[in-house]
C-alpha cells in the first residue's frame, strides 16, 4: 500500500516513534467529514438546520463557530468479486469515502460490463474501495472521459456527498479539513488590509480569508498554473467571492520581483509538499529525494514572503505533511538566515505543541494518531524589520 524508502520511513519515526502507527492512521479517514460555512452567505445556525431537515446527520464543531461535520461510518465490507472497474488513486479515495465514480477517474474496466452491470471498483494496485452500478459500458467509460460512471452503493466508509448537495452548488459551504481552518484563523485577516495568499488554489483557505474579512480585505491569490487558476476562480464563483479576490497566475517564488509594489499586512504560504499527512491514502509512494525537494522549494516561498510583508507584517506558514524537514527545520533556517522575522504562538490550544521538545514549542502540530485529522504544521511569523 506505501511504498517509502527507509529514509522517509525514518522520518516518521521521528516524530511518531513508531511508523507502523501513523501509517495505520492514515489509510483511514477520520470519523469527521468537515465543511466550512460560507458565512457571508448563510449563519452556520441556518446551513445546519437546513441540512438537518433533509435527514443529514450534521454537528457544530467544539471551537470554530464555522466548522460542521458529518460522522463517517464504517468499515464496510465489499464484494470484491463482481467484474472490476480500475481507478485512478484519487477517484479510489473519494469512492472510498462513498462518493460516485465519474469516468474521468477510470484506468481500465472489464470489457463485459454494460450499462446496470454490478461492479466493484479497485485502485490500481486492486485495492477495493466499492462497489456499485454502471451506469454506461467499459467501453463509453474509457472513450467518453465525461460523465457518471458507476453510481456507488456501498463503499468502505460512508459520509455525505458534499458536491451533490444543494448548499454545495448554491456556495453555502466549502468542504475542508479542520486543521485548513486554523490557519486562517492564525492569520487573522482584518477589513483593510492587504492579503496574499502565494498559493491559493485550490481556494479553500482564500475564501475563508474573505470570509473573515467580511469581504473588505484586499485579497491577491496567486498560483502558477492555468488549471489551478481556472479551479481557484470557480471555486471563489461558486462561494460569491471574486468580488473581493484579484486572481493572478504567476510563480509566487518571484512576487517580490514580479510584483514590486506588492506591501502585505499578511501573507500565507501554504506550499507544495509532500502531503504525507492527507488522508485517508489507499496507497501512496515517496523517496526521501521529494522531500528535500519539497523542502528546498518551501523556503524559496518564504523568502519572498519576507520580502513582500510590511514591517509588523504576519506571515503564516501551513504544510499539510509531518516531516521535521518539511516543518521546523524549514522555518528554524529561515529565521536564522533571514534575521528579520521572529516566530510567535500561533494561538491553538487545541494540538500538540513541537516535536518531543526538539524545537520551540510555539509550533503546531495536528496528528492523524492523536486529533484523528489530516497531519498538519503551522507556523507564525513576524516581519520585525527591512531584510
Amino acid at each position: 500500500m506505501f511504498e517509502y524508502d527507509h529514509r522517509v520511513l525514518k522520518a516518521i519515526e521521528q516524530v511518531y516513534g513508531d511508523s507502523r502507527s501513523f501509517l495505520e492512521a492514515i489509510s483511514m479517514p477520520s470519523r469527521r467529514l468537515y465543511i466550512r460555512v460560507n458565512t457571508l452567505r448563510i449563519t452556520p445556525e441556518d446551513l445546519l438546520d437546513r441540512l438537518r431537515s433533509r435527514g443529514l446527520e450534521v454537528y457544530r464543531d467544539e471551537e470554530l463557530a464555522e466548522a460542521l461535520y458529518f460522522p463517517v461510518k464504517g468499515p464496510n465490507k465489499v464484494d470484491s468479486e463482481k467484474p472490476r472497474v480500475v481507478v485512478d488513486k484519487r477517484a479510489a479515495e473519494s469512492v472510498y469515502m462513498g462518493a460516485n465514480l465519474y469516468a474521468p477517474g477510470v484506468i481500465d474496466c472489464d470489457e463485459s460490463i454494460t450499462p446496470g452491470t454490478e461492479v466493484t471498483i479497485v485502485s490500481p494496485r486492486g485495492f477495493v474501495v466499492g462497489e456499485g452500478v454502471a451506469e454506461m459500458s467499459c467501453w463509453d467509460m474509457k472513450r467518453r472521459r465525461k460523465g457518471l460512471a458507476v453510481r456507488v452503493t456501498r463503499s468502505v466508509f460512508e459520509a455525505p456527498r458534499l458536491r451533490e448537495l444543494p448548499e454545495y452548488r448554491e456556495g453555502l459551504f466549502y468542504p475542508q479539513s479542520l486543521p485548513a481552518m486554523y490557519v486562517t484563523r492564525v492569520l487573522d485577516p482584518k477589513p483593510g488590509e492587504v492579503v496574499v495568499d502565494m498559493c491559493a488554489a485550490p481556494g479553500g483557505k482564500t475564501g475563508h480569508i474573505v470570509e473573515l474579512s467580511q469581504g473588505r480585505a484586499y485579497v491577491l491569490a496567486f498560483d502558477h498554473s492555468r488549471s489551478k487558476i481556472l479551479e481557484l476562480y470557480e471555486n471563489m464563483r461558486r462561494l460569491g467571492h471574486t468580488y473581493a479576490v484579484e486572481i493572478w497566475r504567476a510563480d509566487s517564488r518571484y512576487l517580490h520581483i514580479d510584483y514590486p509594489w506588492i506591501r502585505a499586512d499578511k501573507v500565507l504560504v501554504d506550499p507544495p509538499c509532500s502531503a504525507l499527512g492527507v488522508r485517508p491514502k489507499i496507497e501512496d509512494s515517496k523517496t526521501w529525494r521529494d522531500i528535500e525537494a519539497s523542502a528546498q522549494y518551501q523556503i524559496q516561498f518564504l523568502r519572498t514572503a519576507i520580502r513582500i510583508a510590511k514591517i509588523g507584517g504576519v506571515i503564516v506558514y501551513s504544510t499539510c505533511t509531518i516531516t521535521i524537514e518539511e516543518n521546523e527545520m524549514v522555518i528554524e533556517r529561515i529565521v536564522e538566515e533571514e534575521k528579520c522575522v521572529e516566530v510567535v504562538d500561533t494561538g491553538i490550544r487545541r494540538s500538540s505543541r513541537g516535536v518531543y521538545g526538539v524545537f520551540r514549542d510555539l509550533y503546531t502540530r495536528f496528528h492523524p494518531t492523536l486529533h484523528d485529522v489530516t497531519g498538519y504544521f503551522i507556523a507564525k511569523l513576524v516581519k520585525v524589520c527591512e531584510s
